[in-house]
């Protein structure tokens, strides 16, 4: 499983989740190898959205496909900046039994 964390404002749940349906989710979705993708969302007490993209892989090799050789970099997309208030910017991956 791989997961990536951001921070968005919000007022910007919405137009976010359909932006990341275009971009990284339907990346993520149509790479071979990808098991399935999700978004999830919490409201946080400072006024910010906490926002963390989930995917599950069949393999290591299949990662490589999406996000290139290191596997730990996040990747972001042109008008990430507009959305993002603060993120990571590197992925945390885990084995899922």
């Amino acid at each position: 499983m791989r997961s990536w964390t951001g921070w968005i404002r919000p007022s910007d749940r919405a137009s976010y989740t359909a932006y990341m349906e275009r971009t990284g989710l339907a990346d993520y979705r149509s790479t071979r190898g990808n098991l399935g993708a999700a978004m999830v969302f919490r409201d946080l007490r400072d006024g910010r959205c906490e926002v963390r993209t989930i995917s599950f892989w069949r393999a290591y090799a299949d990662i490589v496909a999406f996000a290139g050789e290191d596997i730990e970099l996040a990747v972001f997309y042109p008008q990430d900046d507009s959305f993002l208030i603060d993120r990571e910017l590197t992925v945390a991956h885990f084995d899922v039994v």
